[in-house]
C-alpha cells in the first residue's frame, strides 16, 4: 500500500476533502497509481509539491486511521482517481 506524505515530516499524510467536509487519505493498492495520482496534481499545481510516496502496510496504516477516527479510501487497480482542481497543499 503507498500513501502521500509531506516531505520532511514523519507525521503529515496527504488528504483530500469529500463532498461532505471531511478529510479522506488515499491508500493506494499500487505503486504505480499512487505515482500517477502524484503527477497529475504536480501537473495541476503552480508550485512545488512537497509530497513524497511511502509505502505502508496496510495494517498499519487502516489501524492508524480507525485509532484517530480519520475516513480512509482504498484505492484499487480498478479506480479511477482524478485530483480535484482545488488540491491545497
Amino acid at each position: 500500500m503507498y500513501i502521500l506524505t509531506l516531505e520532511g515530516s514523519d507525521t503529515g499524510v496527504f488528504s483530500l476533502v469529500n463532498d461532505i467536509g471531511e478529510q479522506v487519505i488515499p491508500i493506494f493498492e499500487e505503486y504505480d497509481d499512487a505515482e500517477r495520482y502524484y503527477s497529475m496534481i504536480e501537473d495541476q499545481s503552480e508550485k512545488e509539491i512537497p509530497l513524497r510516496l511511502t509505502e505502508v502496510e496496510e495494517e498499519v496504516i487502516v489501524a492508524a486511521c480507525v485509532d484517530r477516527d480519520q475516513k480512509y479510501a482504498i484505492i484499487t487497480p480498478d479506480d479511477l482517481m482524478i485530483p480535484p482542481d482545488n488540491v491545497i497543499l
